[in-house]
């Protein structure tokens, strides 16, 4: 398996950037295995919930993993307050990077990683299928 190590730059909005270096760089899916960094705020939906929360920064990205494919990206992440409080949720749109966020991803060019609707859940979930 081969990784892919990514620096995003101040004034990207997160998600914005993982979905557009996926659908440009890793054939569309990918894991987010791992990161780190830090935000002017965050956007999360704490879970649960149907709105994202807004939280005050500037934070510091403890974790950040998820999933990124042609049907949408679906990322959780950890983040911490000058005071130390975590807050933790799924990521949305709107959490900009302050100083930088370091980010490894894992391409998965076997798969295609897609979302559809499940009336289950109410969610679009992962569908995964292999390629070729």
């Amino acid at each position: 398996m081969s990784f892919l190590p990514v620096r995003l730059p101040p004034g990207v909005d997160l998600r914005r950037a993982l979905d557009d270096l996926a659908a440009e760089q890793v054939s569309a899916s990918a894991f987010v295995v791992a990161g780190i960094g830090s935000l002017v705020e965050a956007r999360l939906r704490y879970a649960g919930e149907a709105a994202e929360t807004r939280i005050e920064g500037p934070l510091e990205i403890l974790s950040l993993s998820g999933t990124l494919g042609a049907g949408g990206s679906h990322l959780h992440m950890a983040v911490s307050d000058a005071a130390g409080r975590v807050y933790g949720g799924h990521v949305g749109r709107g959490n900009v990077v302050r100083t930088t966020a370091e980010v490894l991803l894992a391409p998965l060019p076997d798969w295609s990683l897609g979302r559809t609707h499940d009336p289950a859940t109410g969610f679009a979930e992962l569908v995964v299928r292999r390629r070729g």
